[in-house]
């Protein structure tokens, strides 16, 4: 198929990959416009431009799809599909019409729950035992089109990193398997029960509450891994958590229980298993702790 490509972040790259490696005639990647990153500030492709311009792919990154010559631009390709992986700009209804079988997303979550911008960190958030990717025809509403196909994937423990980067390569192998028979993959409405909306995230969710329970907050840290990161704070310095684990030890709230970084929570406690001070590289707790010891009863913030 002539496809139109559109995506941003690393989540988006395994989609364009399997495409081309599939036989498919990527005509055009479409991401959004380099960003200042790093000390220096200076403007940095996207992942997936980065790998679009490695494969001679012709890439394009307006800062919005909205005028009319944008558009023009883009039906001007003759598309047979644009496949979407997490572009990260609305697409008018003119784009949506443009291609001859329309545009097709790959969206992080089993539709219709987690609809929106974070499915993967809300799914962890919320304790969910089940995630996975479904491809959905696109409509004007958020993530409200017909599904296509999913693929099922527990989420058992993993970081938002860790999901993140196994459900990208599910989704990049199950438009392949879309696209080579459109005919077989009938699209079915989305079901009313059970929609459920994944905001954007908020850095000061970022911040550990210590009030909650352990398995929350180190659910937290799961789905806050590796970025933003989960942080506390201590003597006015902020501390990443990046990995934990539920312990036995009670404890008040936010007080350190031990010498090896077991923090009590509203219920139960956690005990801190990968860390990092600002500036330094993550750390197990136990090579931190002989750098900075922190010892029983203190308070962490």
């Amino acid at each position: 198929m002539r496809v139109i490509f559109m995506g941003t972040p690393d989540f988006a790259v395994p989609a364009l990959i399997a495409l081309v490696e599939a036989g498919h005639e990527v005509v055009c990647v479409y991401s959004q416009p380099p960003r200042p990153a790093g000390r220096g500030k200076q403007l940095q492709p996207s992942p997936v431009q980065r790998e679009a311009e490695a494969r001679g792919l012709m890439v394009r990154h307006p800062v919005s799809l909205k005028g009319s010559e944008e558009q023009a631009e883009f039906a001007a390709l003759n598309a047979d599909v644009a496949v979407v992986a997490a572009y990260g700009l609305i697409l008018p209804q003119a784009v949506l019409d443009a291609p001859k079988h329309g545009c097709l997303n790959i969206h992080a979550s089993l539709l219709p729950r987690w609809r929106g911008a974070a499915p993967i960190q809300r799914a962890i958030l919320a304790g969910d035992t089940e995630t996975g990717v479904t491809i959905m025809q696109m409509e004007r509403g958020l993530d409200t089109g017909p599904m296509l196909a999913e693929v099922r994937m527990a989420v058992d423990g993993k970081t938002a990193g860790e999901l993140t980067a196994e459900l990208a390569a599910a989704g990049g192998r199950l438009m392949v398997e879309v696209l080579a028979d459109l005919s077989a993959h009938a699209p079915q409405v989305q079901p009313e029960a059970g929609i459920t909306y994944a905001h954007k995230i908020d850095k000061a969710e970022s911040r550990i509450d210590w009030s909650r329970s352990a398995a929350e907050v180190e659910r937290q840290v799961r789905a806050f891994a590796p970025a933003p990161g989960a942080f506390f704070e201590l003597e006015g310095e902020r501390y990443r958590v990046l990995g934990a684990e539920v312990t036995d030890c009670a404890g008040p709230p936010s007080e350190t229980l031990d010498d090896a970084l077991s923090i009590g929570c509203g219920s139960g406690a956690l005990r801190v298993k990968l860390i990092q001070r600002a500036g330094r590289p993550v750390m197990d707790t136990a090579a931190f702790l002989r750098g900075k010891a922190i010892p029983a009863g203190t308070r962490l913030g």
